[in-house]
């Protein structure tokens, strides 16, 4: 790769909030942002996970520091870019990754489940997109980057408000793509597939349900965190620069099959 192609992935000078982003997807994704250059603000609720993660980033060289956030409380959100701000003097990269799942059928499921996951896996993207909107534009290249997954596509009976909040990332995404363009921001998702996390560890001593996911899934495994980094860094960067409004999923064939 020559330096005009390198530089269109370079993350240098930039940059990034990652919401959840000590474990998980979202620890595959800001490992990547800051092995591309990215100076990285882990924002979470777990203080000693996000320690960790903090500490893994430095280890390899680059610049990391975290924030105690829990994205359903709109202060944590300010305090969080606020911290972008004073610890870096800006912010080009949000990462809306935070979510939970909470499962229950559509005849069942109580209000508080289905309320707390719509708040937590939608409305949350939107209110920490919106608190950090003033400096991603102020930046000149703001980046979006929402998390869906693949119950964004297919629905699912058993996690029903997983599914219509995940669906929703979708339409948010495309919305405020919409809406941001004149701001020189890109806003996009990624729909990940099944992937090893502590959410999906379950998945794997399920039986019949992981066997099927592998004979849906072309690649014939689940994926592992760090394999969203490569699409993490191409939509923060400015190779991407004229990408937005897209769902790009990461699943080892899965939404083909």
């Amino acid at each position: 790769m020559n330096d005009a192609a390198r530089s269109l992935f370079d993350l240098s000078g930039t940059v990034a909030l990652v919401t959840g982003g000590n474990g998980g997807i979202g620890q595959g994704i800001a490992d990547g942002l800051a092995d591309a250059g990215a100076s990285v603000v882990i924002a979470a609720r777990n203080e000693t996970k996000t320690t960790a993660a903090v500490a893994a980033i430095q280890s390899r060289g680059g610049a990391a520091v975290g924030v105690a956030c829990d994205v359903n409380v709109r202060a944590d959100l300010e305090a969080a870019v606020a911290r972008c701000e004073s610890e870096y003097g800006r912010l080009d990269i949000l990462v809306n990754n935070a979510g939970m799942g909470r499962g229950g059928p559509a005849q069942t499921i109580s209000e508080e489940d289905w309320a707390i996951t719509i708040e937590t896996n939608l409305s949350a993207m939107l209110w920490g997109s919106q608190v950090a909107y003033p400096l991603l534009k102020a930046g000149g290249r703001g980046k979006v980057i929402n998390i869906a997954s693949e119950y964004s596509l297919f629905g699912s009976g058993r996690a029903l408000a997983y599914s219509a909040s995940k669906g929703g990332v979708v339409q948010l995404t495309k919305s405020m793509a919409v809406g941001w363009a004149e701001d020189g921001i890109q806003v996009n998702a990624i729909v990940p597939g099944w992937i090893t996390t502590d959410m999906t560890a379950p998945v794997k001593d399920s039986g019949a349900m992981y066997d099927g996911i592998l004979h849906r899934t072309p690649a014939g495994r689940f994926g592992e965190p760090e394999e969203l980094a490569g699409a993490g860094v191409f939509l923060a960067s400015h190779a991407s620069d004229f990408v937005t409004g897209i769902v790009l999923p990461v699943d080892g064939g899965y939404a083909a099959g």
